[in-house]
């Protein structure tokens, strides 16, 4: 997804819960900083994961691994001119087969497209748009 902000901008957006609870999670134990652990909440959905945070490298990648069983997810930064910045999400090591494994793939890709759409608009427009606690509404969940 192209970001219109510079990169330094972008990646913060990333590493400071203050501003990923803008668009992501609601709440964080702390910063991104190179192995340290961390927990991720969604508050609306009372669910947490642990977070370790594997590499980072200012303004180009942030590699964390998360989930049970664990995953990678690598955040790149690419930067296209001083007010355009490329971000790439990759998500892998699902332990799935087949069809299971699809599942997870396109769970994980459309998880992460809502991530991106939600920080274009906070940081491009300055709007939250409640895009991962609209996903899967309260109401809805009710009557489930």
């Amino acid at each position: 997804m192209l970001i219109r902000k510079p990169v330094a901008m972008v990646f913060e957006a990333f590493t400071d819960p203050e501003i990923t609870k803008n668009f992501w999670f609601t709440h964080s134990s702390g910063k991104l900083e190179q192995g340290k652990k961390l927990t991720w909440e969604w508050e609306m959905y009372q669910v947490s994961t642990t977070v370790f945070v594997r590499e980072i490298s200012p303004d180009k990648k942030i590699s964390i691994t998360w989930g049970d069983p664990p995953t990678t997810v690598d955040f790149e930064f690419t930067v296209l001119d001083e007010n355009a910045t490329y971000v790439v999400i990759k998500n892998y090591g699902f332990p799935e087969k087949g069809e299971a494994l699809l599942r997870v793939i396109k769970d994980s890709t459309g998880g992460f497209t809502t991530v991106l759409d939600g920080l274009k608009a906070f940081l491009e427009h300055g709007i939250r748009l409640n895009l991962i606690e609209d996903k899967f509404p309260y109401k809805l969940r009710e009557h489930q």
